[in-house]
């Protein structure tokens, strides 16, 4: 989830977006999950925000969904943005294509899926996909861009298949967004009031503020996620000295044999270890398949459930908390054999023999 948040607070690029009145929620969910979503403001707004002090840049875009999955291969934000002022989106596609997007051409996200011949069906047309971007764990990974040329035609194929839009909204006179770069001098919450002074019927989103509820609310996750672990620990802990407990009991005899045909308390202790040491490896080895066969077949879904940005580890960092599991496992199986060997240590091999004579 750190990868997550680190790969959102890069995307962004932007300090301010702004939206219609009301829509903040749905801003964030595209940004965040990528729920499909659509609204829109006049772009007239657009004009208006160039004469406000302390901009430095802006971008607008232009929101889509394919929601009907008769006329289209699956539910997708699409995102429409113009090539001559954007700041956002243009510098990833150079990262994976090399060039600027070209017109009737898309970019998308890793989750979404492609046909064999690299296109998308987006309202029975089919388009094509120039590239893919990189896994960013955000709603990015979910969303389909294009240019505003394309994305006009991509407004009229979802007219003609009845997606509903209000009067006079179409990517010529309507917007649903604008991502704001406030001058390098200039303090953002001067810049946030300049456009409430200036534009009525606005939301505006602070990225930072966005970036810090979230990391906010991973903080509050992680303290209970390791408390959990913690007291898991501890009760895993209890039931494996009292297993121990038990089975030396139960074997009790066998050890005092043991003793009597020569074998040392220490040779008895290490008999007891190397027990511990075998249920505890099988055990987390079990344990970290079954994790495995979890986490990485459904690791989209578990970044939907969470909410949170979400971007899975590398296999090298994958493979270390496998072997921190492992390692904590058995020092949690060693500890709890110790009071099993103290306590076989201490029996009378005489007596125990005797016993039920």
């Amino acid at each position: 989830m750190k990868k997550g948040l680190s790969s959102l607070e890069m995307r962004l690029g932007g300090d301010l977006i702004v939206v219609p009145l009301g829509y903040e929620q749905k801003q964030e969910s595209i940004l965040l999950t990528g729920e499909p979503s659509y609204f829109y403001f006049d772009k007239e707004i657009l004009g208006k925000l160039k004469g406000v002090e302390g901009i430095s840049k802006l971008s607008p875009q232009f929101y889509l969904t394919s929601l009907n999955a008769s006329c289209c291969s699956l539910p997708l934000q699409i995102v429409g943005f113009d090539p001559e002022t954007d700041f956002l989106v243009q510098p990833w596609i150079r990262e994976v294509l090399g060039k600027n997007l070209e017109k009737g051409a898309l970019i998308v996200g890793s989750d979404v899926l492609i046909e064999e011949d690299r296109k998308i069906k987006l309202f029975d047309q089919g388009y094509l996909v120039a590239a893919k971007l990189d896994k960013t764990g955000t709603g990015l990974d979910q969303t389909v861009f294009a240019t505003m040329d394309t994305i006009k035609s991509i407004y009229s194929d979802a007219k003609d298949k009845g997606l509903y839009f209000s009067e006079n909204t179409n990517p010529d006179t309507s917007i649903s967004s604008i991502f704001i770069k406030v001058q390098k001098d200039y303090d953002i919450d001067q810049v946030v009031t300049n456009i409430r002074q200036n534009i009525d019927g606005v939301q505006i989103i602070k990225s930072k503020t966005l970036i810090s509820s979230i990391a906010d609310s991973f903080s509050h996750f992680t303290t209970v996620f390791y408390a959990f672990a913690l007291a898991f620990l501890v009760i895993t802990l209890a039931v494996l000295t009292a297993m121990f407990s038990a089975s030396v009991n139960e074997r009790k005899k066998e050890f005092a044999m043991l003793r009597i045909l020569g074998a040392t308390r220490k040779k008895v202790a290490s008999i007891l270890f190397w027990e511990s040491l075998y249920i505890s490896v099988t055990g987390s080895v079990l344990g970290i398949g079954l994790a495995a066969l979890v986490v990485f077949p459904y690791n989209v879904f578990i970044g939907d459930s969470i909410g949170v940005p979400y971007l899975q580890p590398s296999l090298l960092w994958i493979f270390v908390i496998g072997m921190g599991t492992l390692l904590t496992a058995i020092g949690v199986s060693i500890l709890a054999s110790i009071y099993s060997v103290i306590k076989i240590n201490r029996f009378e091999t005489y007596l125990i023999l005797r016993e039920g004579e």
